[in-house]
């Protein structure tokens, strides 16, 4: 594998240190080679550290230097990354509409590049800013779009994405069985790629873990959430339908 694909692979496994060493030895060797493209993967891997640590400043700020880098070399490709971390940040500080405005831009630019799962990805964070901004109806359509997408493909690893979203929006229903068992599938579905949230996700995902337990009390919530872990995700959202 090369660089990219390495530090995606350690950043999904969690190994933040090893994310860490491996962009700082990418940035100087980018740096020295004239080679835009680590760089702003360099960069762009700091400021996901940095906003999985809970540091959004950190984050915003590494990734508006990978962009600098990425708008100087002239390469609209490299761009997408960092305007993808700048659009969840302002989604985890509570700027929605900020967030939405950044998605809706980030889409147009993936349209362009004729990257439909990187499309259908920020279609899925946009479906989030709408959830947080109360527009219940067009979230659910955006999630059963996306979902409907990511089945259709045999895109394994945003299936527990899906399985995320899932959860959030049972949890603005107030629907907390549900929710419970939605996180459930989501946990499993990450376990099964050897792989951990990334943080915006991991914060919704906290978010509704939190609001299902309060309403259901932890005994049912347990119950509820280990009958999730043994659902296939396709059979959970089958299982769902009204």
């Amino acid at each position: 594998m090369n660089f990219s694909e390495n530090v995606r692979a350690a950043f999904r496994r969690g190994e933040t240190d090893a994310v860490v060493r491996m962009s700082e030895a990418e940035i100087v060797r980018a740096q020295a080679a004239g080679d835009p493209a680590g760089e702003v993967e360099a960069r762009y891997s700091l400021a996901r550290v940095a906003i999985r640590g809970g540091d959004l400043p950190g984050g915003q700020a590494r990734a508006r230097e990978a962009l600098a880098v990425a708008v100087r070399s002239g390469d609209r490709s490299l761009e997408e990354r960092p305007r993808h971390v700048l659009a969840a940040v302002a989604r985890m500080s509570g700027d929605l509409l900020r967030a939405r405005e950044l998605y809706q831009e980030s889409i147009a630019l993936n349209e362009a590049l004729d990257q439909p799962k990187t499309v259908n990805s920020e279609y899925h964070n946009l479906a989030f800013c709408e959830l947080g901004l109360g527009n219940l109806d067009v979230a659910r359509k955006l999630f059963a779009e996306g979902r409907e997408r990511v089945f259709h493909h045999g895109w394994a690893d945003f299936v527990p994405y899906v399985c995320v979203a899932g959860a959030a929006l049972a949890s603005a229903e107030d629907d907390y069985l549900r929710t419970a068992r939605m996180i459930g599938v989501a946990d499993a579905a990450f376990a099964s790629l050897g792989q951990v949230p990334d943080p915006d996700d991991a914060a919704d995902l906290a978010k509704a873990r939190a609001a299902a337990t309060e309403a259901l009390g932890p005994a049912a919530f347990a119950e509820e959430y280990a009958r999730g872990q043994l659902l296939d995700p396709r059979a959970a959202f089958a299982d769902d339908r009204r």
